[in-house]
């Protein structure tokens, strides 16, 4: 199994418009071979930002990278940058291999 998280900081009050984007968004994961789950996750908030993760399980590390050269890929993350205000910043990928 692998796992694959990005980390996002968002700008205060804009949670609620972030999250609206995830909801709206066509990932078309579920066409995807290898992909098992995936989750939208918030986290701690401060003065500066509120942390989210997206957080998707595949049957491999394979099947991820397959994914991330598809054009289902591509269709998905096309309008990624048009929400300004947002995100502060890009966001933060982190891979993980289950080895238990």
């Amino acid at each position: 199994m692998f796992v694959a998280m990005n980390r996002f900081k968002i700008a205060p009050g804009k949670e609620a418009d972030f999250i609206e984007i995830w909801r709206k968004r066509e990932t078309r994961l579920d066409q995807v071979p290898g992909f098992k789950t995936f989750d939208l996750l918030q986290g701690a908030s401060n003065d500066e930002f509120t942390l989210f993760a997206s957080h998707s399980t595949w049957e491999s590390r394979a099947a991820f990278e397959a994914w991330t050269k598809s054009e289902a890929f591509r269709q998905a993350h096309a309008n990624a940058g048009t929400a300004k205000g947002i995100y502060l910043g890009r966001p933060q990928f982190e891979g993980f291999e289950a080895v238990l």
